[in-house]
């Protein structure tokens, strides 16, 4: 059986951390699908999905094992539609274990087949975060080194 990951977010930007969990995870899984999600914790996205989605899909276009999709629903039941038994995520630090930890204990009550797979962020990316590149970003500074992709 097909070893499919699901990694979900709303990559609001997608960051050089971000690439850095997805290639690791092609050692692990036969197939990765970045899952562009909305967060309804945040009002609205900085950068457009779409703009967004042909940005990560051009940063993977030479690996066929990467796919990129939009999606609006449970991300358990994204994760059955597509056949991915397994999420992966990224861990910066103490903070984000709390929160992914509760995260995949829901995703696992609504998906029993669900496993989630955490890999600690490499060091040179665990200073990066979304919302300090937005802003950085609306106030005219240079976000290139961050990204695995031009705006």
């Amino acid at each position: 059986m097909k070893k499919i990951a699901l990694f979900p977010g709303s990559f609001d930007p997608f960051t050089k951390g971000h690439e850095d969990i997805v290639l690791r995870g092609l050692k692990l899984f036969d197939e990765i699908i970045i899952a562009l999600g909305h967060n309804t914790k945040k009002t609205s996205r900085y950068f457009e999905l779409n703009y967004m989605v042909e940005k990560i899909r051009s940063t993977f276009a030479a690996y066929p094992a990467i796919r990129v999709e939009p999606f609006q629903e449970l991300t358990a039941e994204f994760a059955r539609k597509h056949g991915a038994r397994y999420i992966l995520r990224g861990l910066r630090n103490t903070t984000d274990f709390e929160y992914e930890n509760s995260i995949s204990q829901v995703n696992r009550y609504l998906n029993n087949d669900l496993e989630t797979v955490f890999l600690i962020t490499s060091p040179e990316y665990a200073a990066i975060n979304s919302s300090i590149i937005r802003e950085v970003h609306q106030y005219g500074g240079d976000v290139s080194k961050f990204l695995p992709y031009k705006l």
